[in-house]
Order: C-alpha cells, then sequence, then structure tokens
C-alpha cells in the first residue's frame, strides 16, 4: 500500500467515525422525539374518532394554531419548503420548527383535519439534525449532512421503514442528484431512529402482500397502463393542493379568516360524507386496503381525500402530504383492481408506491418504502409501476422548492422548481 493511500484511509476513518457519532446520537434523539410524537398522533386520533364532535371544534382549532405561531415569530411558515432549500443552500434551519410543527400537526389530527404526519418528520428531523450539529460546534460546510440525517432518522422513526428513509433524505431535495456523502451518517442515524422507536412502542406501517401473481407480460402491460394512471393522479394531487393553497391565500389575505374559512370547509364536506373517513391520516382506510380483501371504498374516495387534503393545508393547518399520498394511491387500487385484472390488495399497494413516486418524484424511495412495507415478492409489479409512473408524472411534486435539476425523459440539464 502506497503511503498516500494510508493517509488518505486515515482521513477518511477520522470522517467517518465523526458521522457515525453524529448519526448515533441524531437517531437517538430525533427517534426518541418521533417515536413520542407518533404516539400522540395514535392518542389524538383514538380520541377524536370516540368523540366525534370534535371536528366542529375545527375552525377553533386553526385559529389557535395560526396565533401558535404568530406569537413563536414564524407567521410565515415555509415548513418542508424550508428544508429542502436549506440542503440545497448549505443554510440552517429554525431549531424552533421541531415545536411548532408537532404541537400544531397534533391539535390538526385532534379536531379532524386531513393531513398525514411525515410534514413533521421532514421538518422535526430537519430542524434537530442541524440543532445537534450546532450544539456540537459542527462546521457550516456540514449543514447539507446534518440536516439529511435528521430526516432520514424521523422518517425512518415514524414509518419503521429505514432503507426508504435513508434514500428519500438523500434523493428528494433535487431530482436527478443524489447527496452520497450523507449515505453513512443517514444509515446510522435511520436505523438508530427505527431500533429507539420500535422500542418506545411506536408502531410500523408494514403490510405484505401475500397474494402476487407470476409476473407475465401480460402483468406488465397492465401494471404499466395502471401506473400511468396513478401518475396522472398523483400530478392532480400536486395541482390541486397548489391550486388550492393559491386560491385561498389570494381570496383570504388575513391568516386568521382563512384558517377559518378552511376550517368550516372541511366542517361542512364531513357532513356531507356522513362520516369521517377522510380526516386524519386515513391510516385504518389504508391497513384495509391491503389486508382486508372484502374492503371495497367508493370508486370515487381517492378524489374526496384530495380535496379534504387540498382545503385542510391550505388554511394553515398543519401536516404532511405523503400519509394521503398513501391514502389516494391504495383507494384507487382499491376501485380499479378489478379493471386491470389485478387482486385489489396488490393493485392497492402498487396504487400507494406509484402516487408517493409521483408526488416525491422519489423512484428509489418509492422502490424502497414499497420492499419494506409489502415485501420483496411483488418486486417485479413495483419496478414497472415505478418506472412509468416517474416518467408521467411529469415535473410535477407537492414541495414547490423541490428542483428538477436532470430531465426525467433525457440528460439535459433543467434546473427548475416542480410544479
Amino acid at each position: 500500500m502506497s503511503s498516500e493511500y494510508l493517509t488518505h484511509l486515515w482521513k477518511d476513518l477520522k470522517s467517518g467515525l465523526k458521522w457515525i457519532c453524529f448519526g448515533l446520537i441524531c437517531g437517538a434523539v430525533i427517534g426518541a422525539v418521533s417515536a413520542v410524537f407518533a404516539n400522540l398522533i395514535v392518542l389524538v386520533t383514538g380520541i377524536r374518532t370516540t368523540h366525534g364532535w370534535l371536528i366542529f371544534l375545527l375552525p377553533l382549532a386553526g385559529l389557535g394554531i395560526i396565533f401558535y405561531y404568530h406569537i413563536l415569530g414564524a407567521d410565515r411558515p415555509r415548513g418542508t419548503n424550508l428544508v429542502l432549500d436549506s440542503i440545497r443552500n448549505n443554510e440552517s434551519v429554525p431549531v424552533k420548527m421541531a415545536p411548532l410543527i408537532i404541537v400544531s400537526t397534533v391539535i390538526t389530527h385532534l379536531f379532524g383535519g386531513s393531513v398525514g404526519r411525515e410534514g413533521a418528520a421532514l421538518q422535526v428531523g430537519g430542524s434537530l439534525g442541524y440543532g445537534i450539529g450546532h450544539l456540537l460546534h459542527f462546521h457550516k460546510e456540514d449543514r447539507r449532512r446534518m440536516i439529511m440525517c435528521g430526516m432520514a432518522a424521523s422518517f425512518s422513526a415514524l414509518f419503521g421503514t429505514p432503507l426508504a428513509a435513508t434514500m428519500l433524505a438523500m434523493e428528494i431535495t433535487t431530482v436527478g442528484i443524489m447527496y452520497h456523502s450523507a449515505l453513512l451518517p443517514c444509515v446510522v442515524a435511520s436505523l438508530t431512529a427505527h431500533f429507539v422507536a420500535e422500542a418506545l412502542g411506536a408502531g410500523e406501517m408494514s403490510m405484505i402482500v401475500e397474494s402476487v401473481p407470476e409476473f407475465t407480460p401480460m402483468h406488465f402491460l397492465m401494471t404499466a397502463v395502471f401506473a400511468i394512471c396513478c401518475a396522472m393522479v398523483s400530478v392532480l394531487f400536486c395541482v390541486a393542493m397548489h391550486k388550492v393553497k393559491h386560491q385561498m391565500a389570494d381570496r383570504f389575505k388575513n391568516p386568521y379568516i382563512r384558517v377559518l374559512v378552511s376550517g368550516i370547509l372541511v366542517v361542512i364536506m364531513t357532513m356531507l360524507v356522513g362520516d369521517q373517513t377522510y380526516n386524519g391520516t386515513g391510516s385504518a382506510i389504508i391497513s384495509a386496503c391491503i389486508k382486508d380483501s372484502s374492503f371495497h371504498i367508493a370508486p370515487y374516495g381517492f378524489l374526496l381525500k384530495i380535496l379534504f387534503t387540498a382545503v385542510t393545508l391550505s388554511g394553515g393547518y398543519q401536516g404532511g402530504e405523503i400519509v394521503p399520498s398513501l391514502f389516494i394511491g391504495a383507494t384507487f387500487g382499491n376501485a380499479c383492481a378489478h379493471i386491470f385484472g389485478l387482486d385489489p390488495a396488490l393493485a392497492a399497494a402498487i396504487g400507494m408506491t406509484c402516487v408517493f413516486c409521483g408526488v416525491t418524484n422519489c423512484p428509489i424511495a418509492s422502490l424502497m418504502i414499497a420492499f419494506e412495507m409489502f415485501g420483496f415478492k411483488p418486486a417485479p409489479f413495483f419496478m414497472a409501476a415505478v418506472a412509468m409512473t416517474y416518467l408521467f408524472s411529469g415535473n410535477y411534486g407537492i414541495y414547490a422548492s423541490q428542483k428538477i435539476h436532470f430531465s426525467k425523459f433525457d440528460p439535459a440539464v433543467i434546473d427548475e422548481n416542480t410544479h
């Protein structure tokens, strides 16, 4: 071995040890915080389903959320978009974002807002990852990895998918670019957070699909067509999210009036539906689509979830879009299974994977989350579906700050934000 190689090896070992230690600390702390947050979401969801009348207090809860953000100096919250911009520009993330998003998301779930929890995962993880690195006196050039490490830890703790969490943190900021320098700390933090969350009783979303036919050319064709349909659904979700948000902001400049109108609309829609199927995360519906072969939901159920989520988040309520995207994909797959000759559970799993891919533009993370949630048996179906969805979902995404660096169709650089 040359002395030059040994010098580089020693330098890499020191750097690796530094990031392993950071990953362990980050994973332990953020894993514990995220597990407590996950258990709180389960608790308040149970309270809301037991006491259905709480939905009528959603408008008042919204006023409380806006006031809470105001007194903490965050009148214009940018949420996950701020985290994505911070990674790309190697900037800091306010540590106060963690308590802001945790409290406001729990309140939104308690009173029936139609949101997910991963918005908290990415924001809590990003802010706490940066905060831990700052306390440890890490250099400014380490900010990007600190934030991604925290994101991976929190997503892993909340979803029980450490592989997907690692890939998502490295992949989501800029489409076409993977931040491989963050691989080691993200892996360590993701796995550590996963084990900590398990120990603290945070649930997982594992739903193994058992009924999987042999993957034939006909199945490839039907899966490809179904994936294109899912891509269009994901585009519809992204467009609805952005359009409704802009319309609400234009029509109601005052944030208190905006959140009040949004909350009242959600209450009215809930009363028209007749139950709270489309409120909260909808995890029970997602699980039923995979585990209960006799379960059926209205063919337009995925459209209602799009509407409920868009109206909720446009008003200023806090939460995430990814779990709603899984609900949308699962219910769309459940409704269309017989059309494409697929088992309902398999169609729901493919639908979830495809819509997740379409709204996040993260094909590798999409495959990983499919394998971890549904098992490797349907792998050929997932691979074909993700490839088609990624191609046909265009330059749309739920996060406006996500940048499309390389075209999905050719090696050309386009360097534009998602629509």
